[in-house]
């Protein structure tokens, strides 16, 4: 307890930076993904190809490499002097943008086809169909998945640690370095990870029951 205790500002900080960097990068994830996947069911070639060549490249690039990317390469060629925080947010979501858009895609596929006819029938663009039609039906079973993308989510955000961002496996190293025993430094890591994550699962499990319910 004592480690806590004595270094509980540097714990709070790792904590909400972990907490911070999971909600940005998970919205930048469900925004990109959705659109993503609009892209893939999309009946515009061009649109279709870049969404399969971004699902491609996001799910096959190592995350720590996408990291790098962001990191060492963007600021030089693109956005100098972007903050550590949003670089990293930026790298996060892209990656689980991709895990979203297939997700998403599924959900889509179980819409019955008919519903999209229908629509088209009485004049609805296929964006119009898409957002009052087939997204709303779909939501019911992409729920599931993406309570497990975003709980992945929050643990690949360790890996912002390494760069230049406050969070919970930062703190771990900190303390390792001042030379406090491994294991309660880890045990304390390892519930700030979890009150995360479960809350994570509460949000989505209540928002499969309200789903349910809608049915």
């Amino acid at each position: 307890m004592n480690v806590l205790l004595d270094n509980f500002p540097a714990f709070r900080d790792g904590f909400i930076g972990t907490v911070s960097i999971t909600a940005v990068s998970s919205l930048i994830a469900l925004v990109l993904g959705v659109a993503v996947a609009g892209f893939r069911v999309s009946p515009v070639p061009p649109l279709r190809y870049f969404g399969t060549a971004w699902v491609t490249l996001m799910r096959n690039t190592p995350l720590t490499l996408l990291f790098l990317i962001f990191f060492f390469v963007v600021p030089e060629i693109l956005f100098p002097g972007m903050s550590p925080f949003v670089l990293g947010s930026l790298a996060l979501g892209f990656y689980t943008s991709s895990f979203v858009c297939e997700a998403v895609r599924s959900g889509i596929n179980t819409v019955p086809l008919g519903q999209a006819e229908a629509a088209r029938s009485i004049g609805m663009t296929f964006a119009q169909t898409l957002k009052l039609v087939v997204l709303p039906q779909a939501t019911r079973t992409v729920v599931p998945p993406l309570s497990s993308i975003f709980i992945a989510l929050t643990k690949n955000s360790a890996i912002a640690g390494a760069f230049s961002n406050a969070e919970l496996f930062g703190w771990q190293k900190l303390m390792s370095d001042k030379g406090y025993d491994i294991v309660p430094v880890f045990i304390w890591v390892a519930i700030g990870y979890l009150i995360i994550t479960f809350t994570i699962s509460g949000l989505f499990r209540l928002l499969e029951r309200r789903m349910e319910v809608a049915r």
